[in-house]
């Protein structure tokens, strides 16, 4: 049997699961496993961990050895990559549902990007040995897996598009309308990014830099679009950011009001 030392992992049991239903519901909604039968998930889950992590802690850090596949069920997890130059690169924001560091169930030896949690995280994890044989006895979490793959390629090509011919005005308000899309909620006054999200980390996930999202997100303020405080964005008129993402004209943007 493999062993797993640290303390911070449990064995996640289908027993223990019935006394959690939220987390055997949320595992059911995971594209990876969506439209698998609950018998067949039972088994898949029961070869699983639960892993915690505390905050601006790691699950894997890039060119680490490819060991472990994994679902977040709790909190927040940033991908980033370092450039050679030494630049910093946010490649997605992670949240309840999501899979992530599934290179390993796919033959690659070592992790291409770092998984930094944003706040008190969990998540569950196979080992890559375990997830490549899922893949290999149960057909349509393998189907799952290339069309989680596709999807995520297709994701990369539009945003390589966007940083090579758009303008870096649409790349933040793009930027921010998927935030909004991945982990928005309804308050008061508007659309909250409810994730912990700096002006740096838009600058770094658009290829832009600190001093023009900050520039563009003060004008943005200034005409009410949003509102920003200390890594904490509202979106209030997302009619006129969908406009700006757009490129729609002046008199576009007013109809559109």
């Amino acid at each position: 049997m493999l062993a797993f030392p640290d303390s911070n992992e449990t064995r996640v049991s289908p027993h223990r699961l019935t006394a959690h239903t939220d987390l055997a519901h949320q595992l059911a909604h995971v594209p990876l496993f969506k439209g698998v039968e609950p018998e067949r998930l039972r088994r898949i889950i029961a070869l699983a961990r639960l892993r915690h992590i505390r905050s601006g802690e790691f699950f894997f850090n890039e060119g680490d050895a490819v060991s472990e596949f994994f679902v977040l069920t709790s909190g927040r997890v940033k991908l980033t990559q370092v450039t050679p130059a030494g630049h910093q690169v946010v490649f997605g924001l992670i949240g309840p549902g999501e899979a992530f560091g599934g290179v390993g169930a796919f033959g690659d030896p070592n992790y291409p990007v770092s998984a930094e949690t944003v706040d008190a995280s969990a998540a569950m994890t196979w080992t890559s040995v375990t997830m490549q044989h899922v893949f290999e006895t149960h057909t349509d979490v393998a189907l799952n897996a290339l069309r989680f793959v596709g999807d995520r390629l297709c994701d990369l090509q539009h945003r390589y598009r966007e940083v090579m011919t758009e303008r870096v005005e649409r790349r933040v308000a793009r930027a921010l309308l998927r935030l909004v899309r991945d982990a928005g909620r309804r308050v008061d006054v508007g659309i909250e990014i409810d994730f912990p999200i700096s002006r740096q980390d838009i600058a770094e996930m658009t290829g832009t830099t600190l001093y023009t999202v900050s520039r563009l997100m003060s004008s943005w303020e200034d005409r009410g679009i949003l509102n920003g405080g200390r890594q904490r964005i509202v979106l209030m008129q997302a009619h006129q950011l969908v406009a700006i993402a757009e490129d729609l004209s002046t008199s576009q943007r007013q109809s559109t009001g």
